[in-house]
Protein backbone atom coordinates (compact mmCIF):
# COMPACT_ATOMS: atom_id res chain seq x y z
CA UNK A 1 0.00 0.00 0.00
CA UNK A 2 1.30 3.45 -0.89
CA UNK A 3 1.68 6.04 1.84
CA UNK A 4 -0.96 8.71 2.31
CA UNK A 5 1.25 11.39 0.74
CA UNK A 6 1.89 9.25 -2.37
CA UNK A 7 -1.85 8.80 -2.90
CA UNK A 8 -2.46 12.47 -2.10
CA UNK A 9 0.09 13.58 -4.71
CA UNK A 10 -1.55 11.37 -7.35
CA UNK A 11 -4.94 12.89 -6.51
CA UNK A 12 -3.54 16.41 -6.92
CA UNK A 13 -1.93 15.44 -10.21
CA UNK A 14 -5.11 13.87 -11.61
CA UNK A 15 -7.45 16.69 -10.55
CA UNK A 16 -5.07 19.58 -11.30
CA UNK A 17 -5.76 20.89 -7.78
CA UNK A 18 -2.90 22.86 -6.23
CA UNK A 19 -4.15 23.57 -2.72
CA UNK A 20 -6.25 21.91 -0.06
CA UNK A 21 -8.94 24.48 -0.73
CA UNK A 22 -9.12 23.59 -4.44
CA UNK A 23 -9.12 19.85 -3.69
CA UNK A 24 -11.88 20.30 -1.10
CA UNK A 25 -14.00 22.00 -3.76
CA UNK A 26 -13.40 19.14 -6.18
CA UNK A 27 -14.25 16.49 -3.56
CA UNK A 28 -17.19 18.58 -2.28
CA UNK A 29 -15.98 18.39 1.31
CA UNK A 30 -14.67 20.83 3.94
CA UNK A 31 -10.99 21.75 3.87
CA UNK A 32 -10.74 20.60 7.49
CA UNK A 33 -11.62 17.06 6.32
CA UNK A 34 -8.45 17.01 4.22
CA UNK A 35 -6.35 18.21 7.15
CA UNK A 36 -7.87 15.49 9.32
CA UNK A 37 -7.15 12.80 6.70
CA UNK A 38 -3.52 13.95 6.50
CA UNK A 39 -3.24 13.84 10.29
CA UNK A 40 -4.58 10.26 10.38
CA UNK A 41 -2.54 9.25 7.34
CA UNK A 42 -5.52 7.53 5.67
CA UNK A 43 -7.47 8.39 2.53
CA UNK A 44 -11.25 8.13 3.17
CA UNK A 45 -13.04 5.63 0.93
CA UNK A 46 -15.48 8.36 -0.09
CA UNK A 47 -12.67 10.18 -1.87
CA UNK A 48 -12.08 7.24 -4.20
CA UNK A 49 -15.79 7.00 -4.98
CA UNK A 50 -16.06 10.73 -5.73
CA UNK A 51 -12.94 10.70 -7.93
CA UNK A 52 -14.28 7.76 -9.90
CA UNK A 53 -17.71 9.36 -10.36
CA UNK A 54 -16.30 12.71 -11.48
CA UNK A 55 -13.22 11.71 -13.45
CA UNK A 56 -13.39 7.96 -14.02
CA UNK A 57 -10.15 7.58 -12.01
CA UNK A 58 -9.07 4.04 -11.22
CA UNK A 59 -8.88 3.27 -7.51
CA UNK A 60 -5.97 0.91 -8.12
CA UNK A 61 -4.01 3.69 -9.83
CA UNK A 62 -4.76 6.11 -7.00
CA UNK A 63 -3.81 3.58 -4.32
CA UNK A 64 -0.80 1.90 -5.90
CA UNK A 65 0.17 3.95 -8.96
CA UNK A 66 -0.25 0.89 -11.22
CA UNK A 67 -2.62 -0.04 -14.03
CA UNK A 68 -4.65 2.40 -16.14
CA UNK A 69 -5.20 5.84 -14.69
CA UNK A 70 -8.76 6.01 -16.02
CA UNK A 71 -11.55 3.48 -16.38
CA UNK A 72 -14.22 3.77 -19.04
CA UNK A 73 -17.77 3.51 -17.77
CA UNK A 74 -21.23 3.81 -19.30
CA UNK A 75 -21.95 7.00 -17.37
CA UNK A 76 -18.59 8.54 -16.60
CA UNK A 77 -16.40 11.39 -17.77
CA UNK A 78 -13.38 10.21 -19.69
CA UNK A 79 -10.78 13.01 -19.41
CA UNK A 80 -7.91 13.40 -21.83
CA UNK A 81 -4.70 11.79 -20.61
CA UNK A 82 -2.51 14.20 -22.57
CA UNK A 83 -3.43 17.85 -22.98
CA UNK A 84 -1.67 20.35 -25.23
CA UNK A 85 1.17 22.09 -23.43
CA UNK A 86 -0.03 25.08 -21.45
CA UNK A 87 -3.69 23.97 -21.44
CA UNK A 88 -5.12 23.36 -17.98
CA UNK A 89 -8.55 21.98 -17.15
CA UNK A 90 -10.37 23.25 -14.09
CA UNK A 91 -11.68 20.10 -12.38
CA UNK A 92 -14.20 22.05 -10.33
CA UNK A 93 -16.36 22.49 -13.43
CA UNK A 94 -16.78 18.72 -13.84
CA UNK A 95 -19.52 18.87 -11.20
CA UNK A 96 -21.64 21.14 -13.41
CA UNK A 97 -24.57 19.49 -15.29
CA UNK A 98 -23.18 20.44 -18.71
CA UNK A 99 -19.88 18.70 -17.90
CA UNK A 100 -21.39 15.36 -16.89
CA UNK A 101 -22.15 12.82 -19.58
CA UNK A 102 -24.72 10.05 -19.78
CA UNK A 103 -24.68 7.08 -22.13
CA UNK A 104 -28.13 6.66 -23.67
CA UNK A 105 -29.75 4.25 -26.10
CA UNK A 106 -30.52 5.47 -29.63
CA UNK A 107 -33.56 4.08 -31.45
CA UNK A 108 -34.43 3.76 -35.10
CA UNK A 109 -37.56 5.27 -36.60
CA UNK A 110 -38.88 2.09 -38.21
CA UNK A 111 -41.19 0.51 -35.64
CA UNK A 112 -44.31 -1.45 -34.86
CA UNK A 113 -47.39 -0.06 -33.18
CA UNK A 114 -49.05 -1.85 -30.31
CA UNK A 115 -51.78 0.30 -28.82
CA UNK A 116 -51.34 3.84 -27.54
CA UNK A 117 -48.24 5.62 -26.31
CA UNK A 118 -44.68 5.34 -27.60
CA UNK A 119 -44.45 2.50 -30.16
CA UNK A 120 -42.13 -0.48 -29.82
CA UNK A 121 -38.72 0.72 -30.99
CA UNK A 122 -35.53 -1.01 -32.08
CA UNK A 123 -32.26 0.07 -30.49
CA UNK A 124 -29.63 1.00 -33.09
CA UNK A 125 -26.73 2.15 -30.90
CA UNK A 126 -25.50 4.23 -27.98
CA UNK A 127 -24.63 7.90 -27.64
CA UNK A 128 -22.84 9.90 -24.93
CA UNK A 129 -24.70 13.14 -24.16
CA UNK A 130 -24.38 15.95 -21.61
CA UNK A 131 -26.62 14.86 -18.75
CA UNK A 132 -28.70 18.02 -19.12
CA UNK A 133 -29.72 16.80 -22.62
CA UNK A 134 -30.71 13.30 -21.48
CA UNK A 135 -33.64 13.78 -19.13
CA UNK A 136 -35.99 10.97 -18.07
CA UNK A 137 -38.55 12.00 -20.72
CA UNK A 138 -36.03 12.25 -23.58
CA UNK A 139 -36.29 9.72 -26.40
CA UNK A 140 -33.28 9.77 -28.75
CA UNK A 141 -33.91 8.79 -32.38
CA UNK A 142 -31.65 8.43 -35.43
CA UNK A 143 -33.12 10.27 -38.42
CA UNK A 144 -33.56 7.85 -41.33
CA UNK A 145 -34.80 10.13 -44.10
CA UNK A 146 -34.07 13.44 -45.81
CA UNK A 147 -37.56 14.92 -45.70
CA UNK A 148 -36.61 17.53 -43.05
CA UNK A 149 -33.36 18.65 -44.69
CA UNK A 150 -31.60 20.88 -44.02
CA UNK A 151 -33.02 21.49 -40.55
CA UNK A 152 -32.66 17.80 -39.70
CA UNK A 153 -30.32 15.84 -41.92
CA UNK A 154 -30.35 12.12 -42.57
CA UNK A 155 -28.36 10.38 -39.82
CA UNK A 156 -28.92 13.18 -37.26
CA UNK A 157 -29.73 12.42 -33.63
CA UNK A 158 -33.04 13.80 -32.37
CA UNK A 159 -33.84 14.48 -28.73
CA UNK A 160 -37.62 14.06 -28.40
CA UNK A 161 -39.42 15.25 -25.28
CA UNK A 162 -42.18 12.65 -24.95
CA UNK A 163 -43.81 14.66 -22.13
CA UNK A 164 -44.44 17.59 -24.49
CA UNK A 165 -47.30 16.55 -26.75
CA UNK A 166 -49.17 19.86 -26.83
CA UNK A 167 -49.63 21.32 -30.32
CA UNK A 168 -47.25 24.22 -30.90
CA UNK A 169 -47.43 26.18 -34.12
CA UNK A 170 -44.10 25.98 -35.99
CA UNK A 171 -42.93 23.32 -33.54
CA UNK A 172 -41.19 20.18 -34.85
CA UNK A 173 -42.87 16.96 -33.70
CA UNK A 174 -42.41 13.22 -34.09
CA UNK A 175 -45.61 11.50 -35.19
CA UNK A 176 -46.66 7.89 -35.60
CA UNK A 177 -47.44 6.61 -39.06
CA UNK A 178 -48.57 3.00 -39.54
CA UNK A 179 -46.83 2.73 -42.93
CA UNK A 180 -43.63 4.72 -42.41
CA UNK A 181 -43.02 4.23 -38.69
CA UNK A 182 -42.11 7.57 -37.13
CA UNK A 183 -42.23 10.84 -39.04
CA UNK A 184 -40.73 14.24 -38.25
CA UNK A 185 -42.93 17.15 -39.28
CA UNK A 186 -43.24 20.87 -38.63
CA UNK A 187 -46.75 21.63 -37.31
CA UNK A 188 -48.79 24.75 -38.12
CA UNK A 189 -52.18 25.53 -36.59
CA UNK A 190 -54.94 26.67 -38.94
CA UNK A 191 -57.45 28.66 -36.85
CA UNK A 192 -60.18 28.81 -39.48
CA UNK A 193 -63.81 27.91 -39.01
CA UNK A 194 -62.68 24.29 -38.55
CA UNK A 195 -59.36 24.22 -36.67
CA UNK A 196 -56.84 21.78 -38.11
CA UNK A 197 -53.10 21.23 -38.32
CA UNK A 198 -50.85 21.48 -41.35
CA UNK A 199 -47.91 19.06 -41.31
CA UNK A 200 -44.97 20.18 -43.43
CA UNK A 201 -41.54 18.88 -44.32
CA UNK A 202 -38.69 21.38 -44.59
CA UNK A 203 -37.84 19.69 -47.88
CA UNK A 204 -40.42 21.31 -50.17
CA UNK A 205 -40.50 18.30 -52.51
CA UNK A 206 -42.58 16.43 -49.91
CA UNK A 207 -46.30 17.25 -49.94
CA UNK A 208 -48.07 18.91 -47.04
CA UNK A 209 -50.72 16.95 -45.16
CA UNK A 210 -53.67 17.93 -43.00
CA UNK A 211 -54.50 16.50 -39.58
CA UNK A 212 -57.51 17.01 -37.32
CA UNK A 213 -56.91 17.95 -33.64
CA UNK A 214 -58.13 14.61 -32.31
CA UNK A 215 -55.91 12.73 -34.77
CA UNK A 216 -52.89 14.75 -33.70
CA UNK A 217 -53.32 13.80 -30.04
CA UNK A 218 -53.48 10.11 -31.02
CA UNK A 219 -50.41 10.18 -33.25
CA UNK A 220 -47.99 12.56 -31.53
CA UNK A 221 -44.97 10.99 -29.78
CA UNK A 222 -43.31 14.20 -28.60
CA UNK A 223 -41.67 17.46 -29.60
CA UNK A 224 -38.12 17.63 -30.94
CA UNK A 225 -36.10 19.58 -28.38
CA UNK A 226 -32.62 19.32 -29.88
CA UNK A 227 -30.77 18.00 -32.94
CA UNK A 228 -27.20 16.71 -33.05
CA UNK A 229 -25.72 16.50 -36.54
CA UNK A 230 -22.71 17.31 -38.68
CA UNK A 231 -22.74 20.56 -40.66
Amino acid sequence: MSSFMEVYRRILLATNARTQSELAEVLEIRQSSISEAKRRGAVPSGWYIKLFEKFGLSQDWLRYGTGPMYLRTEAGYMPQEFLPEGVKENPVHYSEPAAKSTLITVYGMHCQFKGEGVPELEAVGKLALPSSFAGPDTLVLRMHSRNMSSTVREGAYLGVDISDTRPLSDGVFVLKDERAGLLVRRVFLDCGSEPRYHLRSDDKTHPESIMQPEEFSDRVVGRVGWVLQKV
